[in-house]
C-alpha cells in the first residue's frame, strides 16, 4: 500500500539548543563520532519515505548539505532550507518547497533516536486516519497548577500521553492547515501564538479535523539537556546506522 503513496518528510534543525550549555546548537554534537543531525537523516533515508526536506538555521545551508548529507550521502535529502524564528515558521518554510505528495511526515532533529518501526507506524497512522502523531503513554503523575504553583487538578495518567515526533498528515490537510494559520497569524495575539507548539495543534485548530495518537517508542526522546544527550548515546547504540 505505502509504494502506491507519494511520501515526503520534513525534518527541523533550526533549534540553538541553549539548556546544552555548549556554544554548538545541539544538532550538530556528536554521538558516537556523527552528528545529532545525521541520525534522523539516516533514519528516512532507510525508510518509506521518498524525499525530505531539511530545514536548517539561517547560514547553515551549505554546511549541512556538504558535511552531513553529502559526507553521509543521504540521497533521500533532496532539498535545504532555512528557517525562520518559531517552528512554525520553520514548517511553513519547509511546506514552500516539499512539492506535492500523499502524505508528509514532521519530525524534529532533536530526536535523533528514531526507528523505522516508528515512521511506518506514522505512515500507517496518516494513511488510515488522515493525520496523527506518534506519543508515548505518561508514566508520572502528571498534576496542573496554577500561577502560583498550588495544585488545581491532578488527571487520570490512563488519558494522558507524551507527544513526539513524526506527526504525519495528507498533505493536502497540512497544506491548507498552515495557509489558514498564515493568513490570521497578522491578527493574532501573542498568547495565541505561544500556543502554537506543534503542527497537530495547527491542524486542530485551523482545519478542525481529528487526529489520532499512533504508539511511539520511549527511546524516540527530545534532546533538550546535557543529561539527555547521555541517554540519547545509550539508545542509539542499538542501532545498526552508528
Amino acid at each position: 500500500m505505502h509504494r502506491e503513496k507519494k511520501i515526503k518528510a520534513i525534518v527541523l534543525a533550526g533549534g540553538s539548543g541553549k539548556r546544552m550549555e555548549t556554544s554548538t546548537a545541539k544538532q550538530y554534537l556528536e554521538i558516537h563520532g556523527k552528528p545529532m543531525l545525521y541520525y534522523s537523516l539516516a533514519a528516512f533515508q532507510e525508510s518509506l519515505v521518498d524525499e525530505v526536506v531539511l530545514v536548517t538555521a539561517a547560514g547553515e545551508e551549505e554546511y549541512c548539505q556538504t558535511e552531513i548529507v553529502e559526507r553521509y550521502q543521504l540521497t533521500k535529502v533532496t532539498q535545504i532550507v532555512s528557517g525562520g524564528v518559531e517552528r512554525y515558521h520553520s514548517v511553513a518554510a519547509g511546506l514552500s518547497i516539499v512539492g506535492e505528495c500523499d502524505y508528509l511526515l514532521i519530525h524534529d532533529a532533536a530526536r535523533p533516536c528514531l526507528s523505522n518501526e516508528v515512521i511506518c507506524r506514522a505512515i500507517d497512522g496518516a494513511i488510515y486516519h488522515g493525520a496523527c502523531t506518534v506519543g508515548v503513554k505518561v508514566v508520572d503523575t502528571i498534576s496542573q497548577v496554577d500561577k502560583t504553583n498550588r495544585i488545581v487538578d491532578i488527571p487520570a495518567r490512563n488519558i494522558l500521553w507524551s507527544v513526539q515526533t513524526p506527526q504525519c498528515f495528507r498533505y493536502v490537510d497540512i497544506r491548507e492547515a498552515y495557509r489558514k494559520m498564515q493568513a490570521l497569524e497578522p491578527h493574532m495575539s501573542i498568547e495565541e501564538r505561544d500556543k502554537i507548539t506543534d503542527d497537530v495543534r495547527i491542524v486542530r485548530q485551523f482545519l478542525d479535523i481529528d487526529v489520532y495518537m499512533i504508539e511511539g517508542e520511549y527511546e524516540n526522546l527530545k534532546v533538550t539537556t546535557p543529561a539527555d544527550l547521555k541517554v540519547a548515546e545509550i539508545a542509539l547504540m542499538r542501532y545498526t546506522r552508528n
